[in-house]
């Protein structure tokens, strides 16, 4: 009997260990930083080296279509 309760007690105290480090990440909005300061800059790095068509040097031609109404 004593075995299971040093392990509801380990297993308690664990508990309540990660309980306090999520509200610390929750209260810190730490995985707000965390991706502000790391993968942010990381995805504007690689979206920023991307090759994009430039729309200014596409030909302007408006092919606008002929309405005709019926009277």
């Amino acid at each position: 009997m004593k075995t299971v309760f040093k392990i509801l007690k380990k297993v308690v105290l664990i508990g309540l260990g990660v309980y306090a480090a999520l509200f610390a990440v929750f209260f810190f909005d730490l995985d707000g930083k965390a991706l502000f300061y790391g993968v942010e800059p990381f995805l504007c790095r690689h979206y920023d080296r991307m090759e994009r068509r430039d729309p200014l040097k596409q030909k302007y031609d408006m092919d606008k279509p002929r309405y005709e109404y019926n009277k």
